[in-house]
């Protein structure tokens, strides 16, 4: 009977499907555990077999836990909003819905391309999500919650006094008794002061306007990162090298009217949080940087000849004395205001060139000193000096206030910036307030100085100065002491089609809430997806995108109007025409797999509670900042609104390390010209010229070209002899004879699929693959054959490396592959593919079988099993459980062969040996385990059949093999039991007849027996 694992896998992954085998149950007797993957976005491209690794390793442990007795949730769905679906759209004219749902389900695209589907390849691999939860964030019954959650933070404030998010009545309740003097609250700076009686006197569109500036979701003129080639605004972290991570467009920063989340008022706890959650150091450490807790002071610098001031947020108000100079961002307000006229058109020219790098690429560029001044000047808070003000890209607006007041003495990079416009006009010399040398370099540290010139804080150190000048700062008015986080309100706006529509619609030009009983908003239909001619984002090309505040429903643009025939009112109303960014949907979803059903809530409360917070993810380090920030803030605010039962939504995590492709590169040389002057053997000349530009040739590895030019020269003039001289026989030629004026050489990638386990290029693919290719030349090596080099790099399908789990899976099985992403090595670390190993996996599945199994059947017997037998399995069961809840699955794979080895070598086919072994395997290879349980006779599953209790008396060694010495060196070894005594040892040795052997007729001076250790015989 052989090992057939399509049919098995087939058979089983229908029964778990017919019976639901691991629905999750929102009420049960048993512990709960829930274990949630980072869901993916579903492209046309499919899984390659990189994507599995983490759901793999979060399957075997949700297995593990159901054997344990564990009530597991472990669920599945698509973060199926996203760029690339709209991209695909404008490209092609397909509507996203429909691409998506192809790329998830299966079928044809446009041009009748076959697309897998993401299900059918996850199911394929045998995982054990409870199907019957499954999300799709574009979907309307998804993100009509998300729509519910924005208006939830839109109605609410966050209270300074609470520690929490309030309902945004309550602010109002303040504002109408005592105005907002008394207000604690994370707000918009320079917020007017008013009374309670001006309050109430505001008209409701003011009303409003002041609320803005306190809801935690509000509309703002915010500095973005906006993509012309893409019409959208772009997050950080969708920009790689200045340009946009998908398709590599230029992204330039603009000021636009955004909706903005105050994710900054949940900073520190935030920070405070990641003390309490069971997390990698380095992941905490991103976010503890991305947060950026600061503690200083700020201090407000009056503008000389100017009503504006500018405030400046420092961590070292101790050096104020040490101020030369100020520098602001070049996106500052101010900039415009103070620029002199003299330096207006330098001024401008810096912004417009600033404009183009992203704010990423002016962080990390700490080489490049640029800026200009702005002719204006400042006046020292205590000595009232004039100190001249420029801008620099360093500076960020969006951090901080964008001004710093620089001191060079103190500060590597103001020391380099003053040192490098030293002796212009506008940057005086750096002052000294140290009493340290700063001739070479700037003096940062916070210890080991006395201060200087420095007036009243003359002979102090950091901390004494430090708390000396805030007391100074806030008695003459310009100046307090502050916490300041690197965190920035996160903007909320893109400018998309394929996104989750605001419920929003706008009165005289400020937002109003749709009442959540009528949502979803969905999507309009659209002509197409790009922006608008005159720039408005996508949705402005639907002709159905108003509300109608009477009927509740979305009508025809038409029918906008100033007053609404008969009703003497305006009721129809412009809807939002931005959508929400990708992460909208992805920041609460494993609420929604809670109970995924629900048709009137994102969850019920009962179904909150029992699930409380996700105990285990595994997901790539790549959400480090980004989701895993988003979706902690969210979480916070759901909890301080009464929903979610705690602070932190995901307890631990695991980074997944990445599979890496193994890439193939030819060697490529594009040949501009040639011309060739011999003489052939009827001394004839011959003159061949060819002009037609990128002759494409590629060349074998092996002959190692562009390492040398002469040599790559001269194999490319051979080539050109042989080619264009095959019919004549050469008389005699110089290599003056052939010139080739110029030629470019290049490595470029080469389907994998077109290698065989040579790395042997098959020609005529590679030459069908593409039409440029068809006419291609090639230079093969001395044994005819081309060979191609190889390099370890990521798996994608633009550098052609992919190898696809349906392949594997059709050839080996789900199991193999299972078992081979397990084995490759630790989980957190990044590991190449090498699809060669893969056949020892499965080699090593059959051996298993093998023990179960001959040519005529089952052969499992009910044979008390030998206690080497026990040993075995013992050790595998202590080792697997130990390895799984260690997140070490490779090592249990290595266990998994190690036993199958020496049950086979004890010829072991003892029923209660194997079929234990069959539950310590099922979390790897459940397939081959579920077949193995039913065929010893077994009904139903073996998903939750309890996992094996070691025993640790099987471990405990009962013989021990002696090594028998003389004159210390070690003759022959000795099995002895290990209870035996000293004495019982020497009795049994003595009558050895390999002893009598090497006494030879001798007695021993001494005996030397330590039990469970040593003999030694002394002659």
């Amino acid at each position: 009977m052989k090992y057939n694992p399509n049919e098995i896998e087939a058979k089983w992954q229908q029964y778990w499907a017919e019976n639901k085998t691991f629905a999750a149950q929102n009420n049960s007797d048993k512990p709960k555990y829930y274990v949630l993957d980072m869901f993916p976005y579903p492209s046309g491209a499919g899984l390659h077999v990189g994507h599995p690794l983490g759901y793999i390793a979060s399957d075997v442990y949700s297995r593990f836990k159901r054997h344990q007795g564990f009530n597991v949730l472990h669920p599945m769905g698509y973060d199926s909003f996203g760029l690339p679906a709209e991209q695909y759209a404008i490209q092609t004219g397909q509507r996203p819905e429909d691409t998506t749902r192809v790329n998830i389900d299966g079928g044809l695209d446009k041009e009748g391309n076959a697309i897998a589907g993401y299900r059918k390849q996850l199911d394929k691999i045998g995982f054990s999500f409870d199907w019957d939860r499954e999300v799709r964030t574009s979907n309307p019954d998804y993100y009509k919650h998300t729509q519910w959650i924005f208006i939830q933070l839109f109605n609410s404030w966050y209270n300074n006094e609470t520690d929490k998010a309030e309902d945004i009545s309550t602010l109002i309740a303040i504002f109408e008794k005592e105005g907002n003097a008394t207000v604690n609250a994370v707000c918009d700076d320079n917020i007017i002061s008013f009374s309670a009686s001006e309050w109430n006197a505001f008209s409701s569109d003011e009303q409003q306007k002041i609320l803005l500036q306190y809801r935690l979701t509000y509309l703002a003129e915010t500095e973005v990162n906006w993509c012309p080639g893409l019409g959208t605004v772009l997050a950080n972290d969708e920009i790689v090298n200045g340009v946009s991570e998908r398709g590599g467009y230029p992204v330039i920063r603009k000021k636009m009217t955004q909706w903005s989340m105050r994710i900054s008022a949940y900073a520190e706890r935030l920070l405070q949080g990641l003390n309490e959650i069971d997390w990698s150091e380095s992941i905490k450490e991103s976010q503890r940087n991305w947060i950026g807790k600061s503690v200083g002071a700020m201090v407000t610098f009056n503008v000389q000849n100017h009503e504006a001031s500018i405030d400046v947020f420092t961590t070292r108000p101790d050096t104020i004395f040490g101020v030369t100079f100020m520098t602001l961002a070049p996106e500052h307000e101010l900039v415009a205001q103070i620029t002199t006229p003299e330096q207006k058109e330098a001024v401008d020219a810096y912004i417009e060139k600033t404009a183009k790098r992203s704010e990423r690429e002016r962080m990390a560029d700490v080489k490049t000193i640029s800026g200009v001044f702005t002719g204006a000047y400042a006046e020292h808070p205590f000595t009232k000096e004039p100190i001249p003000v420029w801008i620099g890209d360093y500076v960020l607006a969006g951090y901080g206030t964008g001004a710093v007041m620089a001191v060079p003495c103190g500060d590597e990079r103001d020391y380099a910036f003053a040192n490098f416009f030293k002796g212009q006009n506008g940057m005086p010399a750096i002052k000294n307030i140290f009493d340290q040398d700063i001739s070479e370099a700037a003096y940062g540290a916070k210890e080991g100085f006395q201060l200087i010139d420095s007036d009243f804080l003359n002979g102090l150190g950091y901390k004494e100065a430090t708390q000396k000048v805030i007391a100074e700062l806030e008695a003459i008015g310009q100046g307090k002491g502050k916490i300041n986080y690197r965190l920035r309100d996160a903007v909320f706006s893109r400018q998309r089609y394929w996104g989750e529509p605001f419920p929003v619609y706008y009165v005289n030009g400020l937002p109003q809430m749709i009442d959540a009983k009528h949502l979803p908003i969905v999507l309009p239909e659209v002509e197409k997806y790009l922006p608008t001619e005159d720039g408005l984002p996508p949705l402005g090309n639907a002709t159905t995108w108003a509300w109608d505040t009477v009927n509740n429903k979305v009508v025809s643009n038409e029918l906008i109007s100033p007053l609404s025939e008969g009703s003497g009112e305006a009721t129809i109303f412009p809807l939002e025409l931005n959508t929400m960014p990708g992460w909208a949907g992805s920041s609460w979803y494993w609420m929604r797999y809670m109970d995924a059903q629900n048709d009137t809530e994102f969850a019920s409360a009962d179904a909150l509670k029992y699930w409380e917070s996700v105990d285990l993810y595994i997901g790539g380090s790549e959400h480090a900042t980004g989701h895993l920030l988003y979706s902690r803030f969210w979480n916070k605010f759901l909890k301080d609104k009464g929903f979610a039962p705690t602070e932190e939504p995901f307890k631990k995590l695991i980074n997944q390390g990445m599979i890496l492709g193994t890439s193939a590169f030819i060697q490529e040389v594009r040949i501009e010209s040639f011309s060739i002057s011999i003489t052939d053997v009827n001394g004839t000349n011959q003159d061949i010229n060819n002009t037609v530009d990128d002759d494409l040739v590629y060349v074998s590895k092996s002959h190692n070209i562009g390492s040398n030019a002469n040599d790559t020269l001269g194999l490319l003039r051979m080539f050109i002899l042989k080619k264009f001289c095959v019919n004549n026989e050469i008389k005699s030629y110089s290599e003056a004879d052939i010139f080739i004026p110029a030629f470019n050489i290049r490595n470029i990638h080469v389907d994998v699929n077109f290698i065989n386990a040579s790395d042997e290029l098959d020609i005529e693919k590679f030459k069908a693959w593409r039409e440029d290719y068809a006419d291609a030349e090639f230079i093969l090596d001395e044994n005819g054959k081309f060979i191609v080099g190889r390099e370890v790099e990521k798996m994608s399908k633009s550098k052609y490396n992919v190898v696809t789990p349906d392949d594997i899976c059709a050839e080996y099985g789900a199991d193999t592959l299972r078992l081979y992403e397990m084995f490759l090595g630790p989980l957190e670390q990044a590991k190449p593919w090498n699809t060669a190993g893969i056949s020892g996996v499965f080699g090593f599945l059959k051996k298993l079988w093998r023990l179960y199994f001959d040519e005529n059947g089952l052969i499992v017997n009910n044979d008390e099993p030998t206690k080497d037998n026990l040993k075995s399995l013992h050790k595998t069961i202590k080792k697997v459980a130990e390895d799984i809840e260690g997140f070490s699955f490779n090592t249990s794979v290595s266990q998994f062969m190690i036993c199958v080895n020496e049950l086979s070598a004890q010829n072991c086919h003892s029923r209660a040996i194997l079929e234990p072994l069959a539950v310590v395997i099922s979390p790897y290879a459940p397939h081959i385990a579920e077949e193995l349980w039913s065929l010893l006779g077994h009904e139903g599953s073996i998903a939750t059949v309890p996992f094996p209790v070691f025993d640790a008396q099987h471990l405990v060694e009962s013989e021990k093999e002696y090594p028998v010495s003389f004159n210390g060196k070690m003759r022959f070894t000795i099995k002895l039991p290990l209870d035996l005594t000293k004495e019982q040892i020497e009795e049994i040795v003595m009558q050895d007849e390999r002893t009598l052997h090497q006494l030879d007729g001798k007695t021993a001076n001494k005996i030397i027996v330590v039990p469970g250790r040593v003999i030694n015989f002394v002659i």
